[in-house]
């Protein structure tokens, strides 16, 4: 602070503090590091499960259960793990029910980023019995809500904001990720869209850490391959492109229809006349079901996204795999059990993708369609329309194959499936369910108005400065005339020396109980609240909520001396700059639109004329 305006309250600056940036960063890569290891666990945990249950073995190498390898006892075994999620859903904690990602975002908007330590244990425990009885989900869910509850918990025991809380939360969740899938980059950028809700360097720096430090934990126990191998992809045609942007935009069609199965799925179960610790054995008994008419829906099915991408699944089998998945997934997860939404989206997607490649390829042979970019663009189309995350899915089919030229045909499909969604659904898979308990959670993110403002071009330079030593029956007089006190209703003191010593109210001078030969100086009961020219109007407003005033003196950071005051009516008037230049915009563009159509209309009515 500079030593003019040591003796007054200036705003806190919204700048970076290297020393706190520093350490939250070293906490990020612990947790990082912690992140990559839970998900290790997780996953071994998993396939430990569904070899004990399926095979009656121990093993924690990935599981593939293939059609023949199954008897009527898989009819039982999901219903036996719903029953052991319901139980712990009541009796623990009824947070581990749904995919993880919601309920973590909830936490965010609403919980200052604070998550129960039990979730720590009963969320991926709950996941794991679900998943390795046969539940149709994916592990990434509930891991990175484990991740999020680990980076909640330290925050918690930290002496740090509520802003830094949530930072290490999606740092523990992003390390999630990027152990599950080796995607750090999408990774970070799903936490953007679905967690952080901003893109700043105290939070990115953390979670691009932290997921690199849980990447680098996957090298070591997993390996460097790509999650999902795929044969090498070539350069596409333009003809081609514009065939993925179509099956784009009808994966975004079907994106906003499993959004809104999946909860009138929930909807229905909510009106059973059972307690909904009984609903993910209903749900369960559907999973049992399917799994006996193809094994290969139980479970994360991992290797089934590769075969997808592959080519090696086709026809009825890739038609048999992908309907089964839906019915079995959707229902079981609107049932309430634990588990994750991305692996099954994904084979859902792919699959359909995929088909409609296939056809693509034989209405169109001359133009090149790639069957296995077909399904790869369906694969990411669908995660970008359900989730309304379009960098997260457009950068994670890259990291997960690994195929540089394939990002062309996702940028193009991803983006038509973003478009059909945003277009038709205002929430996503990740977003409905706080909307519908009341939490306003919009897709699109911009940077604060009132942060690009400066205090010096928003302030008033006119304030009717007060001298310490007038009398408060002087002063009334004064303010009788509403010319000479400008409309203000606060007004600087300052000394004889012409420093500022604070503010007074025009409710202060008129109280009936004050002496009028009281000096003002006898008034100001508090340190003077200011605010710097080169202050932002954000943290001019945010210093007004802090210290409960609703005026600044604004003081020049080098004299200190008063150059002007800004009042909260100053901050709106500066959102009504903001308000006429959009408005004007939008003038100008309906104006462009009425001569258009004049000239259309005179057009045609010359040429009646000329008949």
């Amino acid at each position: 602070m500079d030593a003019a305006t040591a003796s007054v309250l200036v705003p806190d600056e919204d700048t970076i503090r290297p020393t706190r940036l520093v350490r939250l960063t070293a906490v990020a890569v612990v947790l990082g590091i912690g992140g990559g290891v839970v998900a290790w666990i997780l996953l071994a945990l998993i396939s430990l499960i569904t070899h004990l249950v399926f095979r009656g073995e121990i093993s924690t190498a990935e599981p593939v259960i293939e059609p023949g390898s199954v008897t009527l006892w898989v009819l039982l075994v999901p219903v036996i793990g719903a029953i052991v999620i319901g139980l712990m859903a009541r009796f623990g904690s009824p947070a581990i029910r749904g995919h993880g990602i919601p309920e973590v975002m909830e936490r965010v908007l609403h919980g200052e980023s604070r998550i129960a330590p039990r979730l720590l244990f009963l969320k991926p425990l709950s996941a794991a019995i679900a998943i390795g009885t046969g539940g149709p989900f994916g592990a990434e869910g509930p891991i990175i809500a484990t991740g999020g509850a680990m980076g909640s918990l330290v925050g918690q025991v930290m002496r740090i904001t509520a802003d830094e809380r949530k930072t290490l939360l999606a740092a523990g969740a992003a390390a999630g990720m990027a152990a599950t899938f080796g995607t750090p980059v999408s990774a970070v950028l799903l936490a953007i869209e679905l967690l952080l809700f901003e893109f700043r360097a105290r939070s990115i720096i953390p979670v691009a850490l932290a997921a690199s430090a849980a990447t680098a934990v996957r090298l070591v126990l997993i390996g460097s391959g790509p999650v999902f191998a795929m044969p090498n992809i070539s350069e596409q045609s333009w003809p081609a492109l514009v065939a993925y942007v179509v099956i784009g935009a009808l994966i975004g069609l079907l994106a906003v229809g499993i959004t809104r199965l999946v909860y009138a799925i929930e909807d229905r179960f909510e009106r059973l006349p059972v307690h909904w610790m009984w609903w993910p054995a209903i749900g369960a008994v559907v999973v049992g079901v399917c799994g006996y008419l193809d094994p290969r829906i139980l479970g994360v099915g991992y290797v089934h996204i590769e075969a997808i991408l592959s080519g090696t699944v086709v026809g009825w089998s890739l038609l048999r795999l992908v309907g089964l998945k839906f019915v079995a997934w959707s229902i079981y997860l609107g049932s309430g059990t634990s588990g994750g939404t991305l692996a099954p989206l994904f084979i859902i997607g792919g699959g359909v993708g995929a088909a409609l490649g296939t056809l693509a390829a034989a209405l169109l042979p001359d133009v090149g369609i790639s069957v296995p970019i077909a399904a790869l663009v369906g694969m990411a189309a669908v995660f970008a329309g359900a989730s309304h995350a379009l960098l997260a899915s457009i950068v994670f089919a890259f990291e997960a194959t690994r195929q540089p030229l394939g990002l062309l045909p996702l940028l193009a499909g991803c983006s038509a499936a973003y478009l059909i969604s945003v277009a038709l659904m205002r929430t996503s898979i990740m977003t409905e369910r706080l909307a519908r308990r009341g939490t306003a959670v919009r897709p699109e993110y911009s940077i604060d108005y009132l942060s690009q403002v400066l205090v010096r071009d928003t302030m008033s330079r006119d304030a009717v400065v007060l001298q310490a030593d007038e009398t408060v029956g002087a002063v009334r007089e004064r303010l009788l005339d509403p010319r000479a006190a400008g409309g203000h209703h606060g007004f600087p003191v300052v000394n004889g020396n012409g420093e500022l010593i604070g503010v007074v109210t025009r409710k202060d001078t008129l109280s009936p109980d004050l002496d009028p030969d009281t000096p003002l100086r006898n008034l100001i009961r508090r340190k003077p609240v200011v605010a710097l020219p080169d202050n932002t109007l954000r943290e001019a407003a945010d210093h007004m909520v802090r210290e409960r005033v609703g005026r600044l003196p604004v003081v020049d950071r080098a004299s200190g001396k008063l150059v002007g005051i800004i009042t909260r009516s100053d901050l709106l008037t500066a959102h009504a700059r903001r308000l006429r230049a959009r408005d004007q915009a939008e003038r100008s563009l309906a104006s462009r639109r009425w001569l258009v159509t004049a000239y259309k209309l005179s057009g045609r009515r010359g040429v009646r004329g000329r008949q």
